[in-house]
């Protein structure tokens, strides 16, 4: 089992930034892709950024140039740097893992076995 916690989410301007984290622990072997998805009300789960035990990252094409992945996996963390945030990226924001390795790696919903609870990013004009 692998449990993660996000923080860092939060209240923000257009074209201000945040950061989130996700600390990750327990079966941490397994962990193999993580990513970052979001989700606002009365939509489905989005998949934002991913990245692999390389960190090879991806990113959705709605925040290419704006949003960055990283991990310090001596620190079990996993980073989501906003930048240039707009109205649109306004979520709640999940962090995930998966036991798989996967091309991409994906950026979607079903390749990732576990999930945060979730941290809101609310940015306002």
């Amino acid at each position: 089992q692998v449990h993660l916690k996000e923080s860092g989410g939060g209240s923000v301007q257009v074209g201000g930034s945040l950061r989130l984290s996700c600390v990750f622990s327990g079966d941490i072997p397994s962990v193999n892709d993580m990513a970052w998805f979001r989700r606002v009300p009365g939509k489905e789960r989005e998949g934002v950024a991913s990245i692999d035990i390389n960190n090879y990252d991806n990113y959705a094409e709605s925040v290419k140039g704006r949003f960055t992945c990283s991990k310090d996996t001596a620190k079990r963390t996993l980073y989501l740097q906003m930048d240039s945030l707009r109205p649109e990226d306004t979520a709640m924001y999940y962090c995930a893992a998966s036991r798989s390795r996967l091309p991409g790696p994906p950026l979607k919903e079903l390749a990732y076995d576990y999930w945060g609870q979730g941290t809101q990013v609310t940015v306002s004009s």
